[in-house]
């Protein structure tokens, strides 16, 4: 959510992200052409809900690989891995790269250490599963997704 209270929305010709006021919570959109630009979108859309990553630089990689049976469980593993890296390793990660698997996806997330970034709201603490949905759209590929924080 941006400072003055209003949802917050980056957008691009190749999708967006945007935070939506939520009680209590953190509420994510994304959408774009392709699913894998999508979950890219959400994950920059839950991070800058909580740091500023403009002009952030990646210092590490992680390669991480997820797999669901739906595309929604996709999306709640791939963020579930964004908040254990917060957790355990006090990283975020400034840019996703995902591409396609059977069966899920192989991500490369490139992290910051979270103490080097402004903050700029409260960190998540987990993915929930309220109003969580993912699929083709009038926009390509939406989501819509809820965040304990």
């Amino acid at each position: 959510m941006a400072r003055d209270g209003s949802a917050a929305r980056h957008s691009g010709p190749r999708g967006g992200h945007r935070s939506v006021p939520h009680t209590a919570d953190l509420r994510v959109e994304a959408w774009a052409p392709t699913r894998e630009e999508c979950l890219a979108h959400a994950v920059r859309g839950v991070c800058e809900s909580f740091v500023d990553l403009s002009g952030a630089v990646g210092r590490r990689r992680r390669d991480v690989e997820v797999r669901a049976e739906t595309d929604e469980d996709l999306l709640v593993a791939l963020l579930d891995e964004v908040v254990y890296r917060l957790d355990a390793d006090g990283e975020v990660p400034v840019d996703t790269e995902p591409a396609a698997v059977p069966g899920g996806v192989r991500a490369v997330l490139h992290m910051a250490d979270a103490d080097t970034l402004a903050e700029t709201g409260a960190a998540p603490k987990a993915v929930t599963l309220h109003g969580l949905n993912f699929g083709r759209g009038r926009r390509g590929w939406e989501c819509s997704v809820t965040l304990d924080v």
